[in-house]
């Protein structure tokens, strides 16, 4: 593979191959290999199957967290009135309010840790193509 050293206003591809048939290729392959990922990708976020998983394990991690005991630490030991308003803004926070914020967040991470599996597997398949197409051009 004859690389080119970068000039300016030129095709991105033609600036690492001189030979205007591998570009071709490369950038048939680059286009491939992206496609397949915007496709994973849509699938994973969008495919009924992956929807029930991910609101799944979202469930459960939600689950997990909610499941955590908070400890309150007061210099002061409270009397039973201002303990028991604590109790009950603690419950309510807990019940209501805390779930949907803390599924929310869990969904998101989940979707984004899928995301950038999906993008490893893009840079995997294109530094594979890459040394592939690099190996048959030093045989040739």
């Amino acid at each position: 593979m004859d690389l080119v050293a970068p000039l300016g206003g030129c095709n991105h591809l033609s600036l690492l191959f001189r030979d205007p048939q591998l570009e071709g290729i490369m950038h048939q392959k680059f286009q491939e290999l992206l496609h397949r990922y915007k496709v994973q990708v849509f699938h994973s976020e969008h495919d009924r199957r992956s929807v029930e998983e991910l609101t799944t394990e979202c469930l459960h991690v939600t689950e997990e967290v909610l499941t955590q005991k908070i400890h309150f630490h007061f210099n002061k030991l409270p009397d039973a009135n201002r303990a028991e308003i604590i109790n009950m803004i603690n419950n309510y926070v807990r019940q209501a309010v805390l779930p949907p914020i803390v599924e929310r967040l869990v969904s998101r991470q989940l979707r984004l840790e899928k995301r950038q599996q999906a993008m490893q597997d893009l840079l995997k398949d294109v530094l594979e193509t890459l040394s592939m197409d690099a190996s048959k051009q030093t045989v040739a």
